[in-house]
């Protein structure tokens, strides 16, 4: 009888391993997808700005995105949490959809219109050292010294990539262009600190945000329009909206949502994004033709660093 238990009991530990190692496979299946998918955007960026504009672009992309995001409300049948949000709920929701995608998009497209991608990509992800910054003031967080060491080491890597390499001289190729691209990262911090505090379900804020980002960027249009005239949509341009709106501001966010659902620990996945960076150079190279700068890997590989240094040494990040 005690021999057919501890067996039961083998058998039973073995299925659940066998468990755990499939949810996990599904992990990393959902995070690799995720990398993929954000690493094409920043040539799908530069290739649909030669024929649409950054407005045009914005408008576009924010429509297919919504779409997107509604999609999978159906499916995961949660629409009917919509009807949650109360009048300030609502308020809240616009002003996140002011910042992201609204005012964040807007920034970052000008950014890629005016900037070799190489540049925009590499001085976006300044991001999560924004975060930390940010998060001083607005989410009174306490700042370690290593903290502080790991975003020297990465503004170290911005001015090698703003300068071209020519740190020496300090001589700046496109210092207001290059402050786009910053600016974009602040304003993506300050929208996930601000998105703490709404405690609706993901998909469901992130659909909301994006309904009321939408409905700014017809508005955009519409007084742009009354001054400078409306042209009939570049189908190329549409397509390149598409994918934008797709596979940068819709899927990839719900697949990322799906890679931490099956992880373990977030560590396991979130590793997976310092790929992103240095694939969107490559495919950029490839398929935009950009010829990549040495002193944009090295300056990449700078702010990544800090990045990993900082990650370790601030919880801001085991929250998000």
């Amino acid at each position: 009888m005690a021999l057919s238990q501890r067996k039961r009991g083998q058998g039973y530990h073995k299925r659940a391993q066998l468990a755990g190692m499939d949810t996990q496979k599904k992990a990393y299946s959902f995070v690799i997808l995720a990398v993929i998918l954000w690493s094409t955007v920043a040539s799908a960026f530069k290739i649909s700005l030669r024929y649409v504009d950054y407005l045009e672009l914005l408008l576009y992309s924010s429509f297919f995105s919504t779409f997107i995001i509604f999609a999978v409300l159906l499916i995961q049948r949660k629409l009917y949490l919509l009807r949650t949000y109360s009048t300030k709920d609502l308020l809240f929701a616009a002003f996140l959809g002011f910042l992201n995608p609204f005012l964040y998009y807007i920034v970052l497209f000008k950014a890629y219109s005016i900037l070799p991608a190489q540049e925009a990509i590499t001085l976006n992800y300044t991001w999560p050292l924004m975060l930390v910054l940010l998060s001083i003031p607005l989410l009174k967080q306490k700042i370690k010294l290593l903290s502080i060491v790991a975003i020297i080491i990465s503004f170290f890597g911005v001015i090698i990539i703003a300068t071209r390499g020519n740190i020496a001289g300090l001589s700046f190729s496109d210092l207001k262009g290059d402050l786009l691209p910053l600016s974009s990262a602040v304003i993506w911090a300050l929208f996930w600190i601000f998105s703490l505090k709404d405690k609706h379900d993901v998909v469901v804020k992130l659909f909301v945000s994006f309904c009321f980002g939408l409905f700014f960027s017809i508005g955009l249009i519409i007084v742009r329009s009354t001054f400078v005239g409306f042209s009939l949509p570049n189908i190329k341009g549409v397509l390149g909206s598409a994918y934008v709106g797709f596979f940068e501001m819709g899927l990839p966010f719900i697949v990322w949502l799906s890679a931490l659902k099956y992880a373990k620990t977030t560590a396991q996945v979130s590793n997976f994004i310092y790929i992103t960076p240095f694939l969107s150079l490559f495919l950029v190279s490839i398929v935009v033709g950009e010829k990549i700068l040495f002193s944009t890997i090295i300056g990449l590989v700078f702010i990544i660093a800090g990045i990993i240094l900082q990650r370790y040494t601030n919880p801001i990040r085991k929250n998000i």
